[in-house]
């Protein structure tokens, strides 16, 4: 009955899904990007190392009456769990990406928005790492009826289109009984993100066919519709000034007609697509891209900088009371405590990524923002 109460909370335009509450699974997810396809918005997701910063992007959704995407990444997974644990097999990134994910399904329900759990990239040598969630899920399916995670993202774009899409396919018919959405990225995301360097990629690779895209859909599609496409189409991950980086969102609405054509039926967008390397894109570069299909874009440089300024905009103003737990600018023996109690200056970093978060919904024209 509690966890009811804070549900009702949920984005509250009229035609929202009301199935729609709490942690989804893999159906859910799918009607969520549905939705949003509809209404022209992307889902941002963002991707979390902490309970902190999961609390903020949950806080600044519930705030905002907005849906969200909570992501994890491999570098994220072992950082949860501890850097003291040494990530022999990967078995750290297992367990922190698992525990990130008990965290969610607890707190969740707390912030009655609905919620995708959701796993970063994974590339070939960190498979290990999605076998062990993957565990997790059928564990957990097994106990619950509903997967742990709502989403998993294979990256195997580095690899050979066969090699790449033929690994997509058995995982899938793995996640599919479970009720795990999908997300695969075919094309390669340029820059450096979380120790994975595709800077020195040809730009060739930047920018992936119709071609590429329909035989995504073509294999996925019998198994399973909960999945979506990260094709690329000029994106680069790290933060840049509007105009240093080269994006084509046009090319995504030439996927979509040329799947439709394949495919039939009168649906405009037969396929999710997501942005990935969002950081320093223009308005017109996300508003093409949303109405070419996009429903799910990527935020984390820029909100790992907002949490960083709350702390540094903390510490500029609190100086003279941050030099020692006792003395400060009202008198030699005046105690310091309430300054660095970690809830302070941790709440300080929390209060920018909010307000960052929430800027991200205004900026996507997220509908209940």
């Amino acid at each position: 009955i509690f966890f009811r109460v804070f549900q009702t909370m949920a984005c509250d335009l009229p035609d929202f899904p009301k199935t729609l509450t709490g942690v989804l699974d893999g159906t859910q997810t799918a009607e969520l990007f549905k939705f949003a396809q509809k209404k022209g918005f992307p889902t941002p997701a963002v991707n979390c190392t902490s309970s902190s910063t999961i609390n903020c992007v949950l806080e600044a959704a519930r705030d905002t009456h907005n849906p969200v995407v909570i992501q994890v990444s491999q570098g994220g997974g072992a950082f949860y769990c501890g850097k003291g644990i040494k990530d022999t097999n990967l078995v750290a990134s297992v367990a922190g990406a698992v525990a990130l994910a008990h965290h969610i399904r607890v707190v969740a329900p707390m912030y009655g928005i609905p919620v995708v759990i959701h796993s970063d990239h994974c590339a070939k040598k960190l498979l290990p790492w999605f076998d062990g969630m993957l565990d997790a899920d059928e564990a957990y399916f097994k106990e619950k009826g509903v997967p742990l995670f709502s989403s998993h993202m294979l990256d195997l774009s580095e690899e050979m289109d066969e090699e790449n899409i033929e690994t997509c396919v058995k995982y899938f018919k793995r996640m599919a009984p479970l009720n795990i959405f999908l997300e695969m990225e075919i094309g390669i995301t340029g820059g450096v993100e979380d120790g994975v360097d595709n800077s020195g990629v040809s730009n060739d690779k930047l920018y992936t066919s119709p071609e590429q895209v329909y035989s995504v859909h073509k294999a996925l599609a019998p198994i399973s519709p909960n999945f979506s496409i990260a094709a690329a189409f000029g994106n680069v991950h790290g933060v840049y000034k509007p105009g240093n980086v080269k994006l084509s969102p046009e090319l995504l609405k030439g996927h979509q007609e040329y799947t439709q054509k394949q495919i039939g039926g009168d649906d405009p967008h037969p396929l999710y697509l997501v942005f990935h390397g969002g950081s320093g894109s223009t308005p017109e570069e996300i508003k093409e891209a949303v109405a070419n299909g996009v429903v799910k874009m990527n935020l984390d440089t820029d909100m790992q900088w907002a949490y960083w300024d709350g702390l540094r905009a903390f510490e500029a103003a609190k100086r003279g009371y941050l030099q020692g737990q006792i003395g400060n600018p009202e008198g030699e023996e005046k105690p310091n405590k309430s300054y660095y109690d970690p809830r302070k200056w941790v709440r300080e970093a929390e209060v920018s990524m909010v307000k960052r978060v929430k800027l991200a919904y205004s900026e996507l024209q997220c509908p209940c923002a």
